[in-house]
């Protein structure tokens, strides 16, 4: 069972993690402009194009923590620091998820289609993937 949360986790970063690589080298996939791309990945009033520096990270995060579920379903690898990094995993999804939500976050990426998407789609995205690796750490200390 471990092995299908991770799974699942795995392909939902490695697609984040393609469509940013995608980014960071200048495909405008899948909107053709630039500006309207921007508006619906960042949302952030007056960004007219995406960063490719910050795409970069983003992609090389999100295979990072793909890798790292993986990891996870793994009861024989790593040790108590690798069950560690699934907590802070789960809290930074939970966070970002739930910060999605919020009068402060609504304010600041107020762009659209960003705003709806965000509450729609990333933010509840963001949430299951925080109980994903919640759900690898409680299966990997049983």
């Amino acid at each position: 069972m471990s092995m299908f949360v991770a799974a699942l986790i795995f392909v939902v970063l490695l697609t984040v993690a393609i469509a940013c690589l995608m980014w960071a080298i200048g495909a405008p996939w899948p909107i053709r402009d630039p500006a309207v791309l921007a508006r619906t990945v960042i949302g952030r009033p007056g960004v007219t194009r995406l960063p490719k520096l910050a795409s970069l990270a983003v992609a090389i995060l999100a295979l990072a923590a793909g890798i790292l579920a993986l990891s996870l379903a793994d009861h024989t690898a790593g040790d108590w620091w690798l069950t560690l990094i699934g907590v802070l995993l789960a809290a930074i999804f939970f966070g970002r998820g739930a910060l999605g939500y919020t009068e402060g976050w609504r304010a600041r990426f107020s762009e659209q289609p960003f705003a709806t998407l965000d509450r729609k789609n990333y933010s509840p995205l963001c949430i299951a993937l925080g109980v994903g690796f919640l759900l690898l750490v409680i299966m990997r200390l049983i």
